[in-house]
């Protein structure tokens, strides 16, 4: 259940704060979760990977089928992904949920004094 929450509370927190801070401002939200939900750091980093990359996969998806996968598709000529803009997506996801992983992971360290 602790599992579920944190992986809840990192999307939610991870959505809210970015509409007011910084970009990153999610990486801080993360580790003020894990602060306080105590887990394995295996779990730590897992739920926030989680979190986020479900997240930031969404929103991505979101956008690129609201504008028809326009920008998208010239992004992804641009980086060597062939053209792809699924694995854009993917990548932009993964991204984010690395990010907020490791936030995660480093919290759970800190927490194992």
């Amino acid at each position: 259940m602790k599992f579920i929450t944190s992986i809840l509370l990192t999307a939610l927190l991870g959505y809210a704060a970015p509409l007011y801070l910084p970009w990153w401002s999610f990486a801080i939200t993360t580790f003020i979760v894990f602060i306080f939900l105590r887990q394995s750091p295996g779990k730590s980093f897992l739920a926030g990977f989680l979190g986020l990359f479900l997240l930031w996969g969404c929103n991505a998806l979101w956008i690129d089928i609201a504008n028809n996968h326009i920008l998208s598709q010239k992004v992804a000529v641009i980086l060597p992904l062939g053209g792809s803009s699924v694995l854009l997506i993917f990548l932009t996801a993964c991204i984010g949920g690395l990010i907020s992983g490791f936030s995660g992971l480093a919290a759970a360290y800190t927490r194992k004094k």
